[in-house]
């Protein structure tokens, strides 16, 4: 869905390959619920379907405009805090556990 609000027009292939799964289930769900719905054709090569957000969505949401929705820059991790969680994610080569 975010992807869909930040990103629109979007094509499903593009929704695709950013998830990096297919998506045919989860448009199909959001088209139904009408959240999103097909807003126009892209004019390259296949002319692929394009989709955005719904008033619906707005609504559910709270939003009157998709432009309130807040910064994609709000939700990305200060360095020391992406640091931070590199770190311990990282298996010391000697930390003595058996893992098999």
């Amino acid at each position: 869905m975010a992807i869909v609000a930040y990103k629109q027009p979007i094509s499903r292939a593009q929704i695709a390959a950013i998830r990096g799964v297919n998506v045919d289930g989860v448009i199909r769900t959001l088209v139904q619920r009408g959240y999103i719905a097909e807003i126009g054709q892209d004019p390259g090569p296949g002319m692929a379907t394009l989709f955005g957000t719904t008033g619906f969505f707005l609504e559910r949401v709270g939003l009157n405009s998709i432009d309130e929705l807040p910064s994609l820059g709000d939700f990305i991790p200060e360095a020391d805090v992406v640091e931070m969680l590199e770190h311990g994610l990282r298996l010391d080569a000697g930390d003595g556990e058996n893992r098999g």
